[in-house]
């Protein structure tokens, strides 16, 4: 077989390699929020669960995430391939080509513009502008210490656009809901960040840690995750909440306070116990809880 016949032979493992690339499991992350916010607007708007609607808004958020993780890795390879903890990345040892992660890229925006065609008009017409804080994210790190801001808002957009995919019209109480969100995952990135300080001094990368220290970004991220709680109870008392979702706000602020117990500016050893975990348990009890508050107060199947 010749070289060029090899090399258009699809290798064993390339589609999984690409799904570590764009961590695809981290969709736990923001899921559930989307869901919660479809699922209140199906609540308000006729009691019932659209099951298309439910899986095109699944689709369409897979897609965006994917679309903006693998935009991030492409753009950061550089950055990535001199930090330590980083190098093992999939575009810095090869082991998923730039090409082709430029090509599930370009697939995974299409099946998010896709989805949201077939959703209704107005989440087509709005739908470049969910794409664009995906790709100026990255290239934050370049201009500002505040990345994260631009995540935060990245990220705020899921809620917003599953409560426009099930009603197709706007609603302040899902902007409440996704500043909650984009102040979270914003708030998690500042500790996040904390682990790449010497690594990003070194080589001129701009972060909050960064700039002004790792004791700032933690209170940084206490303060942000306590703006949190104030707009999930904001949401709450705006959607008319039952005991269920209270319940759940509880334990969100539970977790909260345990992520920042264990996480200090001298002992960063269990960060990602803070980060994947916690958050990944945040997401899913609070949209168990809302799901169980929905269903106990009339939506149906």
């Amino acid at each position: 077989m010749s070289a060029s016949a090899a090399a258009a032979v699809p290798r064993p493992g390339r589609t999984r390699a690409f799904l570590r690339l764009v961590m695809i499991e981290h969709s736990v992350f923001a899921l559930p929020f989307a869901y919660i916010a479809a699922l209140t607007a199906m609540f308000e708007s006729g009691g019932s669960v659209d099951w298309v609607t439910l899986l095109l808004v699944t689709v369409a958020m897979v897609g965006l995430r994917t679309f903006a993780m693998a935009c991030n890795r492409i753009i950061d390879r550089e950055i990535d391939a001199r930090n330590p903890r980083t190098a093992g990345r999939e575009l810095v040892t090869g082991a998923v080509s730039v090409r082709s992660a430029w090509t599930g890229a370009g697939i995974a925006v299409v099946v998010f513009l896709g989805a949201a065609a077939l959703l209704n008009p107005l989440c087509l017409a709005l739908a470049p502008v969910a794409v664009v804080p995906m790709v100026v994210y990255p290239y934050g790190k370049r201009f500002t210490n505040f990345p994260h801001a631009i995540l935060g808002l990245a990220q705020a957009m899921g809620p917003v656009g599953a409560w426009l995919a099930v009603t197709g019209s706007w609603s302040w109480d899902a902007v409440v809901l996704g500043l909650a969100v984009g102040v979270w995952i914003g708030g998690f990135d500042l500790i996040f960040a904390c682990q790449d300080v010497r690594a990003d001094r070194a080589h001129g990368v701009m972060s909050v840690p960064a700039r002004f220290g790792i004791p700032a970004a933690l209170w940084g991220a206490r303060a942000c995750h306590a703006v949190t709680m104030g707009l999930f109870a904001w949401y709450a008392l705006a959607t008319g909440a039952g005991a269920f979702l209270w319940l759940g706000l509880a334990v969100v602020a539970v977790a909260f306070v345990y992520e920042h117990s264990i996480v200090t500016p001298h002992d960063l050893s269990r960060l990602n116990r803070a980060f994947f975990t916690v958050n990944g348990f945040i997401g899913i009890a609070l949209f168990v809880c809302a799901l169980t508050d929905l269903s106990v107060r009339g939506l149906t199947p």
